[in-house]
């Protein structure tokens, strides 16, 4: 039969309108998740709310490489379950399509769904990342306020470390403010100060923190002197244009580089650390989160098939298992694989390989008419679970006798 038959299509068809809902629903939760930091950037930081919007639209990308596997999966498993409670594949294997028959167009779903998250791992993050990054330097530009958190050591300005305990932004009143300045040469100043305020100049880039009733300790490493001043009031300007000329030199993100950069910090690396796993990880992920949606469909489409209309919440229930393990693989690899505990290629791929092996046996059982033997075994796990708390409530009555 082929690909561009009528039931290719209508299968085709019937994956869209859930992968879209799923790829809205998850964006909107992820979403939600940064809506704190939104509403603060708006209504304490007087950000318009295009600045806002553009922040969000560019944060998306990082989103959507994690949201388009998982949309893949639940679109593919969905549209099954629903034709299988309708007795649409029934119907089907009487006219003679066998489940095989079946599986191009989700492979088709499965590609597109690959080629996107490739598209956004390649692409669009990097891209993305380094544009958020000079957007928020453009912002601090004049918002410098943006970048000061309450109880949160700040190290935006070169050899400046500004700590503050309570910050009032309607006063532009900061309590409780601890600096460290290395700015001199051999000379390190820690002013410690109750409170002080905050002010700018926007057009010279020029900041300033004018401290009250504080103290300055200063120590000379070279002449190995020290001494401590008490004053009224200091001021200390903050120099912004000076900092964004530096953070155009600044070194890229892993995650800003792409792919022909994180190889050259590879070759680069003279020793097996931190940032050569970190770079490694990074190749391998841009790869391994596009091939998820392959793996992933393939593993959600005789999960489909094999639930009857009677076990449609449980199929569902089973896709959803099967991507928190995903899940949960990718995150031990990442963070295994980070520490070079073992190589990350394997802790990158070995979730992908996992889910497609599964994907593999369990469509294997499907073509055969054989059940998963999935729900035996979590019937299993429930009657075992039943036997240990009821043996549990045999103890406890036994101790509270014998008390």
């Amino acid at each position: 039969m082929k690909l561009n038959s009528i039931i290719h299509r209508y299968v085709l068809k019937e994956m869209l309108a859930p992968f879209s809902i799923n790829v809205l629903v998850f964006t909107f939760l992820f979403l939600m998740t940064e809506l704190i930091k939104i509403t603060n950037w708006i209504v304490n930081y007087n950000l318009s709310i295009f600045s806002v919007l553009t922040l969000v639209f560019f944060s998306m990308p990082w989103f959507l490489m994690f949201i388009i596997p998982m949309s893949v999966m639940l679109a593919v498993v969905l549209t099954f379950l629903r034709m299988s409670a309708d007795n649409e594949v029934v119907a089907l294997k009487s006219c003679g399509l066998s489940v095989y028959g079946l599986l191009p167009p989700v492979l088709i779903f499965s590609l597109a769904g690959f080629l996107v998250t490739l598209f956004m791992t390649l692409y669009g993050v990097p891209k993305a990342k380094a544009t958020v990054e000079d957007m928020v330097l453009e912002m601090a530009a004049s918002n410098v306020d943006i970048g000061l958190k309450e109880r949160t050591f700040n190290d935006a300005f070169k050899n400046v470390m500004l700590y503050v305990n309570k910050i009032d932004l309607g006063q532009k009143k900061l309590i409780d403010i601890f600096i460290e300045d290395k700015r001199q040469r051999d000379i390190v100043s820690t002013v410690v100060a109750p409170e002080g305020r905050l002010y700018s100049e926007p057009g010279k880039l020029i900041f300033h923190m004018v401290l009250s009733n504080g103290t300055i300790h200063q120590t000379n490493l070279k002449k190995h002197t020290a001494n401590s001043i008490h004053f009224d009031t200091y001021k200390l300007s903050l120099d912004l244009k000076k900092e964004l000329e530096n953070a155009e030199e600044r070194e890229k993100d892993r995650e800003e580089m792409s792919i022909a950069e994180l190889q050259q910090v590879v070759r680069e690396s003279t020793e097996k650390d931190k940032d050569y796993y970190k770079a490694q990880i990074t190749i391998h992920r841009r790869f391994s989160l596009p091939a998820a949606c392959l793996a992933l469909g393939l593993l959600a489409f005789p999960l489909g098939i094999q639930s009857k209309s009677g076990k449609r919440s449980f199929g569902l229930i089973l896709c959803l298992f099967f991507f928190l393990l995903y899940y949960l693989l990718l995150t031990a690899g990442y963070a295994l694989g980070k520490k070079g505990i073992y190589p990350p290629v394997i802790g990158m791929w070995l979730p992908n390989l996992t889910m497609a092996a599964l994907g593999v046996y369990f469509l294997v059982q499907a073509t055969r008419e054989k059940t998963l033997k999935i729900e035996y075994f979590f019937q299993r796990m429930v009657q075992l679970f039943s036997r240990l708390r009821h043996f549990k409530r045999i103890q406890y009555m036994t101790v509270s006798e014998f008390l």
